[in-house]
Formats: C-alpha cells, structure tokens, sequence
C-alpha cells in the first residue's frame, strides 16, 4: 500500500510539477520576487501532498533560536524535501547550490531569476570568493542564505564530508549562523523511491558564538548538526 501511495505521489507531483514550471515561464518578465513566491507555493503543495497522499507531515522546533533579521542557516541535507521547506519557513530565501543547475532548461532559467547564489564546485578559491561576495550582497539585501555544508545529500545513518565554505561565510556574512538539524532522510530517502508515513523533524539550534577560529568553527558545526541529526532519527528510523 505504502509503494502504491508512493507512485501515486510521483506521478502528481512530478507531473504537475512540469506544468507549474512551464507556466511559471510567464513570471519572468516581472520583479523577481513574483518568482521566488511561485517557487514558495509550488513547495507548500509538495508538503499538501505528501501529507494527503503519503501520510508524511513535518513539524519544526527551536524556532526561537532563529535571531530577527538575515541569518546563515547550515542544515544537514538527507533529501529533497530539505530544499523545498526553508522556501516555506522564510520570506525570502537564497540557497547556495552548484551553478550546473542554471543550465537545466526551464527550471534553470526560474532560478536564475530568484538570484540564488551559484557557484562552480570546482572553481577553487576563485570559487569560494564569489560565494562570498554573493552571499554579501543577498544578506545586505534582507535575505538570508540557505547552505549543506556537506554539499549533497546523506543517509540518516552516515555524515557526509563537511566542506570549508561554510566557515568562509561564518567569518564574512556578518549575520549569526544557525546549524540545522533533520531526520528527513528517514522518510525520504535520497535515493528511496517510498516515501514512509509519519513526522519528519527539523531542529534550529542556538546560533554559534562568534570569534572561532576555522578548525574549531568547523568542528562546533559538525558536532552539533551530527549529534542533533542523530538523535532525531533514532527515535524514528527503521
């Protein structure tokens, strides 16, 4: 039964999702922030979804560690569902994700619009200044920024490799930065065709203290995602 509401959910989605991206098509001409809300309910009907057909709602704790104004929010990333719900959770986002994505026809082109902040992975050092400078200008503009530090997604039972960038914008956003928490992959698997019924959790924790320096910046980081990650999905995964 699970599988059979799981193919009914893909079917949907994935097919409705094509012609809500097509249709979006028609926003590009307007301010970008016409984009980004068609971006926001397009994820607010995958969430009406996968509750109605999957049985799969979520629930978020720790809200009160989210500062007023712009923050850099560093979540653990074990789905696709990790990228949908800070669309919903904050007015106006700005994730970090790999410049590939910009070239995908379509849905490439609505990003591009939202400006996001895109990178080339394998840029090196010229890579990670322009994430920087990126990053400062989305922040200055109000918006806060979205970033994996492990880059892709991970299963619940393993921890990815956490990447430096993350402690570059912990030293020049100029905004806290909140680790994030999740146990979504316990549901979602990243590379799991069912969808398993039940609760998944996101936990924002306190932001991190300024004045580290990178090592231990990055191990603070890592200790806190990976224990607080763990928790969540013992309590529910198989």
């Amino acid at each position: 039964m699970q599988a059979f509401r799981s193919i009914l959910f893909n079917i949907i989605f994935f097919g409705s999702s094509a012609f809500i991206l097509v249709a979006a098509l028609i926003l590009l001409p307007f301010p970008r922030k016409a984009t980004q809300m068609c971006f926001k309910i397009w994820m607010k009907y995958m969430m009406w979804l996968l509750k109605v057909l999957v049985g799969l709602d979520y629930r978020i704790t720790g809200q009160e560690n989210l500062p007023d104004g712009p923050v850099v929010i560093a979540c653990k990333h074990q789905s696709a569902w990790d990228v949908g719900i800070f669309l919903i959770l904050f007015s106006d986002p700005a994730y970090i994700l790999k410049k590939e994505l910009l070239s995908v026809p379509v849905y490439g082109w609505l990003l591009r619009k939202t400006r996001m902040i895109a990178i080339n992975r394998d840029g090196g050092a010229s890579a990670l200044k322009d994430m920087m400078q990126q990053t400062r200008k989305r922040v200055a503009a109000g918006r806060s920024v979205v970033i994996f530090p492990e880059g892709t997604r991970s299963s619940p039972d393993c921890k990815g490799t956490y990447h430096p960038g993350v402690a570059a914008l912990y030293k020049t956003a100029n905004v806290p930065l909140v680790p994030a928490a999740l146990n979504s992959g316990c549901f979602w698997g990243r590379r799991g065709f069912t969808k398993r019924p039940g609760t998944i959790t996101l936990e924002f924790q306190p932001p991190i203290g300024k004045g580290l320096k990178a090592r231990e910046f990055m191990e603070e980081l890592e200790n806190r995602i990976e224990t607080a990650s763990r928790n969540l999905h013992q309590a529910v995964c198989p």
